[in-house]
């Protein structure tokens, strides 16, 4: 497969990589509303909602542990959706 080079301005790219990042963004804050939503059914179906109880459920805890982890990634993505932003405005400027 060839493949071409892409030429783009300092601006296109930034343009571009904001837009993907806002789309990875929305995929993740939904993926995160979902979990905590199969966290809450597990939590339901086990009759058990104390994280410290022996009882508590294993798919809970792991999915509370992803639903953490994603956090995580969204907060560094937001930084570098603002830091990406920041740039756009400055190639905007210049």
């Amino acid at each position: 497969m060839d493949t071409q080079p892409r030429f783009e301005t300092m601006r296109q790219s930034v343009l571009r990589e904001v837009a993907v990042i806002s789309r990875i963004l929305t995929d993740l804050v939904r993926t995160v509303q979902l979990i905590e939503s199969d966290i809450a059914a597990e939590e339901e179906r086990a009759g058990v909602s104390d994280r410290s109880d022996v009882k508590y459920p294993i798919l809970a805890r792991t999915l509370f542990e992803r639903r953490n982890n994603l956090k995580v990634t969204i907060a560094a993505l937001e930084q570098r959706h603002i830091e990406r932003t920041l740039r756009e405005q400055v190639a905007i400027a210049a």
